[in-house]
């Protein structure tokens, strides 16, 4: 009997490896040992940059007390939740079905069979908050699994059925544009048009709802649509949640107001909010979204960079303190800038006993100047970097996912565009080649999580979609053929071992050796975008590639898998937005080689904007709306609805025809 973390690669599980908790990695050994021991599983979940899940390390996991308790009455199994979302999402699920709110870290317990009876997440030492002690939960269930056996099993046998109807998929009619105007009216009932983003205190970017807002900006030619994205986008490029000294957002903020945030960072969040302020910039040209984007990649780059790809996260807590790293007292701030803290303070307020615990977060309370001043608060922003960086960093958790590294590659592709940074293109390309070629299996899947050379868990459906969205984003950009050929390598891959039969994906594969209870689908939407939405936007983009009628069946299959659960489609806004861009996409094809007129057009700021830059003697399918247009010249030709508008041969025709388009919904 021991601790077996040391054995395992995940930072936040080797965080661990000391704790007097006999913590056992998932699988079936530790599964095995519960059934020879016939005890119930204590499953804790949580991951290296989550705040709570330190402090309830440091108050329950640390205590020999406690230690004994858990060691004595269950098999405790620690599961890092990024690298491995399959089994966070069974038993987040079954928490949810419980009744009980969502979180991390997740503590759930389990028979021995891995089947939940019992969830919550952080639990004091003490009772406290309404929650009762840890230790009186352990003590409680463990007396539970002794003489209430009969109860347990009425419970397990209610979340079976409650699980299977959640991951049931619910086959209907294509949802129509109804369903596109029903959600866009759902979530701008819940703007805050105040501060910005959705809801109250604690508030979360969000980005998959905004994401679907900006496109239905365009679709349904909706202002205010687009302006709660603006007013999110504004908000948090300049509130606290923003990193003004390093660069990097934030996971979330804990007030309104977007001031104090929750200050781990993640590769996906910023990501995410990469390609969100590529796409305001292109339509608003605000140079906030410029300076943010450029500071944001200067961030993955200076930061995060491990091996050929991006780390997952920064922590939120070095020194055992939550944001110690990233705050401010005046005195120190006016120390490091001598005569320039006047002006530093007139745009970043530095109120005497702070904004936070005695403490400054820095936020900008003024709109970007001239060339001038931004020069000169750069160099104070430079400066307290400098300071900054004698200070002890808060921990870095440097493994390699696929699908958030994906997130960054599409990212990376649009934002080089919409601000002229060929070097940001190179960087996805070669980020991309990376996870391919270290991540990439014979079979053409893509592994979930690698890290010191070594993959550590088996891929799932959001490493595939993601990593074939990368592909397409890559073969938009440049026209190179082999990139369309890697995509449709792992697409093959992805139908092989991932379908479900009936239109829709799994998120595992069909030989996940190690995964409980029946294979889960997963269509909802969180801070990440569902494997299954993304595969829907995959199919419909390549159908406008292509023109292949097959793509364009398989799209509709997937909306149709969940085309009976029109009710619940609010929670599936990528899913939505790739029906929006299968309908109603506009298709750039570029005769002639001319990058210029391609990189008009991988600028727009339409998301349902798909480019193909046509090799010389290449041919379109007959159904393909651009079959047989040629032109004498290097060209463009715009598509929407099945026709195509006059050629154009200069970039700023082609802008002015998007931006027509974009307005109208129509040739003008």
């Amino acid at each position: 009997m021991d601790n077996r973390l040391g054995e395992a690669s995940s930072p936040y599980l080797r965080q661990h490896k000391d704790n007097p908790v006999h913590w056992r990695v998932w699988g079936a050994e530790a599964l095995a040992e519960a059934q020879a021991r016939n005890v119930p599983i204590l499953l804790s979940i949580g991951y290296a940059a989550c705040h709570w899940c330190h402090v309830m390390a440091h108050e329950s996991f640390e205590d020999e007390r406690v230690a004994v308790l858990m060691n004595s009455h269950y098999v405790n199994i620690k599961v890092d939740r990024e690298e491995r979302p399959d089994i966070d999402q069974i038993y987040m699920a079954a928490l949810h079905a419980m009744g009980e709110q969502g979180g991390w870290p997740l503590t759930m317990v389990l028979t021995p069979a891995g089947e939940p009876f019992w969830g919550g997440t952080y639990f004091p030492p003490e009772p406290r908050f309404g929650l009762p002690s840890f230790t009186q939960v352990l003590s409680a269930l463990a007396k539970a699994w002794e003489t209430d056996r009969e109860r347990i099993g009425e419970t397990v046998t209610a979340m079976h059925r409650a699980l299977a109807v959640q991951a049931a998929a619910r086959p209907g009619d294509i949802p129509g544009p109804q369903a596109l105007e029903d959600v866009r009216a759902w979530f701008l009932r819940g703007i805050d048009w105040r501060h910005g983003g959705s809801g109250s205190a604690p508030k979360f970017p969000n980005v998959p709802i905004f994401r679907f807002l900006w496109q239905e900006a365009f679709r349904a030619h909706d202002a205010p649509a687009a302006d709660a994205v603006t007013l999110l986008l504004n908000a948090i490029c300049q509130g606290g949640i923003y990193d003004h000294v390093g660069g990097g957002f934030a996971r979330y903020a804990t007030d309104q107001a977007w001031l104090i945030p929750h200050f781990e960072k993640m590769l996906y969040d910023n990501a995410l909010i990469l390609d969100l302020l590529a796409l305001g910039h292109a339509q608003t040209g605000a140079e906030l979204y410029a300076a943010r984007a450029r500071e944001t990649v200067g961030w993955l780059q200076s930061d995060m960079r491990e091996e050929g790809a991006f780390a997952a996260s920064e922590d939120a807590d070095s020194e055992g303190v939550e944001g110690k790293f990233y705050v401010w007292e005046a005195a120190e701030i006016r120390e490091v800038l001598g005569e320039d803290a006047a002006l530093f303070c007139a745009h970043y307020p530095l109120p005497e006993h702070g904004n936070w615990e005695e403490r400054i977060i820095l936020e900008r309370k003024t709109p970007l100047g001239d060339a001038a001043l931004e020069a000169r608060l750069a160099a104070c922003r430079e400066k307290l970097l400098v300071r900054r960086s004698t200070r002890i960093r808060p921990g870095r958790d440097d493994k390699i996912l696929a699908d958030w590294n994906a997130l960054v590659i599409a990212a990376v592709v649009r934002a080089s565009f919409v601000f002229n940074e060929p070097g940001w293109l190179g960087e996805a390309a070669w980020i991309f080649d990376f996870i391919l070629g270290k991540m990439g299996g014979a079979d053409g899947r893509i592994a979930h999580a690698y890290r010191d050379g070594k993959i550590s868990a088996a891929g799932l459906l959001e490493d595939q979609a993601g990593m074939l969205r990368a592909a397409l984003a890559l073969y938009e950009a440049t026209g190179d053929a082999a990139r369309l050929a890697q995509g449709l390598r792992i697409l093959h891959a992805a139908e092989l071992n991932f379908t479900d039969g009936a239109g829709a994906f799994f998120m595992t594969a069909y030989d996940a050796a190690d995964v409980p209870g029946p294979r889960s689908r997963n269509v909802t939407d969180g801070p990440t975008p569902s494997g299954i939405g993304l595969m829907a936007e995959n199919y419909a983009r390549l159908y406008h590639l292509t023109g292949k009628a097959a793509y364009r069946a398989k799209a509709e299959a997937v909306l149709e898998a969940y085309g009976g659960r029109v009710e619940a489609l609010a929670a599936s806004p990528v899913l939505l937005a790739a029906l929006d861009l299968l309908e109603n996409a506009t298709c750039v094809v570029i005769t002639g080689g001319d990058q210029a007129l391609a990189s008009a057009a991988l600028a727009a700021p339409d998301p349902a904007v798909v480019v193909l830059q046509l090799a010389d003697g290449a041919v379109l399918p007959a159904a393909h709306p651009a079959y047989g247009k040629t032109s004498a010249t290097p060209s463009a030709f715009v598509c929407r609805g099945g026709a195509c508008a006059l050629p154009v041969t200069t970039p700023g025709a082609l802008g002015l025809l998007l931006r027509q388009i974009a307005k109208t919904g129509d040739f003008p």
